[in-house]
């Protein structure tokens, strides 16, 4: 999965970037330093493949990993061509949800593109552009349908589904307040890929004096909060510069310096986790003394695809699945010990995989 880092120049993308990915992305005080997309691999933060790979003295530990791309800062008149234009839209587009960061913190030194620090004017920045882009796809696609839709009833539903999504642009609304009625609409907006459409997450990036009560007593966190609840996304406060600086101690440091802070984890450990739900996967899990390991999958997922993240002659050749929650399976020790008082499940083709199971796949090929 791929999640895309947007916003206004200057609002703390790269110096976020670097903290979440160690990519080293340039970071400078003036707007587009990143021209190019970069790309870097995270892990997604998770105890219970530590504490397992503990338990069975695992050669290996292997996480779930999302892949986020740092994206040139966006400016207004970006979808007429203005900064980089639609360079950076086409990248956007590629992604599976948006990560957007809004700058809530003041520093002289570190000049803003529209001269004064207002997060709710940045996201409608932001916003209207994404609008504008995806008005022009729209355009596009319903010029070229109308003539088919004449003739074609599937041409005719599509078109009607077109229009509806152009109203809600052109009222100012996103993509994904339209409702869809059936996996059909649904397929269409999918093969659209409007801007509009994907999941955000907002990254309020404050100083690192507003992370202790989480943005608490920051206005323009707490205006960003408001917003997301009402648009129904997400949004978290974290302090891009105190990541970066994070980003470089060990473990044992980094909890070291959580406490002093009076925190149980950090911003972007609350990121990535959100980033990961947000776009509707989960993880089951594999243990055992070579490796124990995180599978990505999307939720409501069932056992036999999900063997099939292990390998595909799992899914091919599926008998069934043998299942234990990760906290029965540390407490009782072993896969034997669980299976002898009960509490490993065996499982058809029917059943859904939840998060957090442990799972032995039995298959015959």
């Amino acid at each position: 999965m791929k999640l895309g880092i947007v916003g206004l120049p200057n609002v703390g993308k790269s110096t976020l970037f670097n903290s979440l990915t160690k990519a080293g992305a340039d970071v400078a005080n003036y707007p587009f330093c990143t021209i190019d997309p970069n790309v870097g691999v995270v892990a997604v933060p998770d105890e219970r493949i530590q504490k397992l790979g503990e338990m069975y003295h695992s050669k290996k530990i292997t996480p779930a990993v999302i892949e986020f791309v740092d994206i040139a800062g966006l400016v207004k008149g970006a979808s007429k061509g203005e900064g980089l234009g639609n360079q950076f839209l086409g990248n956007i587009r590629e992604c599976d949800a948006i990560v957007h960061v809004v700058r809530c913190f003041e520093n002289d030194n570190i000049t803003h593109v529209d001269g004064s620090i207002d997060p709710m004017r940045d996201i409608e920045t932001i916003n209207m552009e994404l609008v504008f882009a995806d008005l022009e796809v729209l355009e596009r696609r319903i010029s070229k349908v109308a003539k088919e839709a004449r003739m074609d009833k599937d041409a005719a539903k599509e078109l009607e589904l077109l229009k509806r999504v152009k109203a809600a642009l052109e009222a100012g609304d996103p993509a994904s307040s339209v409702a869809i009625e059936d996996e059909e609409e649904q397929k269409i907006m999918n093969g659209l890929q409007l801007l509009t459409g994907k999941p955000v997450i907002y990254a309020c990036n404050v100083s690192e004096d507003d992370i202790p009560d989480d943005g608490a007593n920051n206005k323009g966190a707490q205006a960003v909060r408001a917003y997301a609840a009402q648009v129904g996304a997400e949004a978290y406060v974290l302090c891009a510069e105190m990541e970066a600086e994070i980003s470089e101690l060990d473990d044992d440091e980094k909890q070291a310096f959580l406490e002093d802070l009076g925190i149980k984890e950090s911003g972007l450990d609350k990121l990535i986790r959100a980033s990961y739900h947000e776009l509707g996967l989960m993880s089951f899990l594999t243990a055992g003394p070579d490796e124990t390991r995180a599978w990505t999958i999307r939720i409501g997922t069932k056992a036999p695809q999900a063997a099939g993240k292990v390998h595909s002659d799992m899914e091919r050749g599926f008998i069934r699945a043998e299942v234990v929650n990760w906290e029965v399976l540390l407490r009782e020790g072993s896969l034997s010990a669980a299976r002898d008082k009960g509490l490993v499940g065996v499982e058809g083709k029917d059943y859904v995989v939840q998060d957090g199971d442990v799972c032995v796949f039995r298959f015959n090929v």
